[in-house]
């Protein structure tokens, strides 16, 4: 061991030394220690390269569990403050200064990016992004681009990423395809319009959940569509009650948004019938179906339907990063052609320059991989989310959701008498607290009532605080 190792190794030793957890604070252990770490190693860049005590040892020295430990030393490995060494341990990160922010003069006052805040919806957390891998990936397809990624693009997207997500269905969702029937998107924005303009005779009626995603009847509205939403309940959207001259139902059977109602097989099967029956359209949003932490996610609409008259939509904007703008839609063989032709004829949205990169990621098995870590972190400030809130099972309606990425909290009948889910989240943001109100989400009337908690984007310290500051507003509603 070097000289400049052992100074190192001192340090961190000093340091670990001087950490104190309180279990009469706010702050959960897991968060204490993660932030008394994440403070002794940005403090002291003389700690660079230093190991930690095994997860066992450290437990032992602080009196908390073991799983107290690993998950923090999880969160900063995720942040890129540690790194795991396979049969050797954990250790300091060595280069820490890129995670500091840097100091630039500046001429004036410049408009800066507003931080996403616990808890905002449908956001991944971003600092656990395979930064490294993805710039590797980038700078191989275009360092020297093949002479295919230079000539007239196909209007349907890169082939080899079409055919990376084709194998990606068939082995993670059960939808076998042909990569000739995915067509790559700039999101979901532009699948819901594509088959509006393209897909559907205008002026159409098309079915919609009620609550849902906002923006899709503005969408629809855009492309001149009927809107017909239709209400939902406990097992998402009822077949049965998509009335006559509905030429397309949208729906989210996976995990409906934003309740987290998974459609039951029975309700699938129906709406394939009523697919087949009248000629209609299914369309099947299938937004986050990756994140399921318990049991087996049930088989997709278009793979049950083997892709006769229901589409497939997906976006990697929640399973990589927003910034990306990368989507995708699998077609019937019969919606091939004339999504082509108006691809051809008013060009594609979704930038060529991610494509090919995206493609080896996946091919790679790292996609695959940080899919998998993701699911594992999620899943643990689920679990820490509802443990925080706990003590508001009298005001919210809380349950774990085997999938997802926040949780929709009802108001009970104590809350929902005093206010209304709006005036809540109205007053949250003035806390600095970003919410949902559930009924935000519908255009019927006496619209349901409840909050939207978004945990996946956000750690445990920042959902812990936020938790009790939500805790605090309820009670002096209460």
């Amino acid at each position: 061991m070097s000289n400049i190792t052992k100074i190192n190794q001192s340090n961190l030793d000093a340091a670990l030394l001087g950490l104190a957890l309180e279990r009469t604070a706010p702050d959960s252990l897991q968060a204490q220690l993660t932030e008394g770490l994440r403070h002794a190693i940005l403090n002291d860049p003389g700690t660079s390269g230093a190991r930690l005590p095994a997860s066992r040892k450290l437990a032992g020295e602080l009196s908390v569990s073991r799983t107290t430990v690993q998950i923090a030393y999880d969160q900063l490995i995720s942040e890129g403050y540690l790194t795991s060494r396979t049969g050797s341990g954990t250790f300091v990160a060595d280069n820490l200064p890129h995670l500091s922010p840097p100091v630039t003069k500046t001429t004036g006052p410049r408009p800066e990016a507003q931080p996403w805040r616990p808890f905002h919806t449908g956001v991944p957390d971003q600092a656990l992004f395979p930064h490294q891998s993805w710039a590797r990936h980038l700078e191989r397809a275009w360092r020297a681009p093949e002479n295919a990624l230079l000539a007239r693009p196909d209007p349907m997207g890169w082939y080899l990423l079409r055919q990376a997500i084709a194998d990606h269905l068939s082995a993670w969702r059960g939808l076998p395809c042909d990569p000739g029937q995915v067509l790559i998107t700039s999101g979901a924005w532009e699948a819901f319009e594509l088959i509006c303009r393209a897909l559907l005779p205008g002026g159409s009626a098309v079915a919609l959940e009620d609550p849902g995603w906002s923006p899709l009847r503005e969408v629809l509205d855009a492309c001149g569509a009927r809107v017909c939403p239709l209400r939902t309940d406990h097992e998402g959207l009822n077949p049965a009650d998509i009335p006559t001259g509905v030429a397309a139902a949208i729906v989210t059977p996976s995990r409906h948004y934003p309740t987290g109602a998974t459609m039951p097989l029975a309700r699938r099967a129906a709406l394939l019938d009523w697919a087949r029956q009248t000629g209609g359209l299914v369309v099947e949003d299938d937004y986050d179906s990756e994140f399921r932490y318990k049991g087996h996610p049930l088989p997709s609409l278009a793979g049950l339907d083997g892709l006769r008259h229901c589409i497939y939509i997906g976006s990697f904007s929640k399973l990589l990063s927003p910034a990306l703008r990368i989507g995708y839609a699998v077609l019937p063989q019969t919606y091939v052609d004339p999504a082509r032709r108006h691809l051809a004829r008013i060009g594609t949205r979704a930038s060529l320059i991610p494509q090919p990169a995206l493609a080896s990621f996946m091919t790679s098995g790292e996609f695959a991989t940080h899919l998998r870590r993701m699911r594992r972190i999620y899943a643990r400030r689920q679990e820490y989310l509802l443990s925080e809130l706990a003590p508001l099972s009298d005001l919210l309606d809380l349950s774990p959701d085997p999938a997802g990425m926040h949780l929709c909290a009802r108001l009970t009948p104590k809350l929902a008498g005093r206010i209304t889910d709006r005036h809540i989240a109205a007053r949250a943001q003035e806390r600095g607290v970003f919410l949902r109100a559930l009924s935000s989400h519908s255009g019927l009337p006496d619209p349901p009532q409840g909050l939207l908690l978004g945990y996946a984007g956000h750690d445990e310290a920042a959902l812990g605080t936020a938790a009790h500051t939500l805790a605090r507003l309820l009670r002096d509603i209460a």
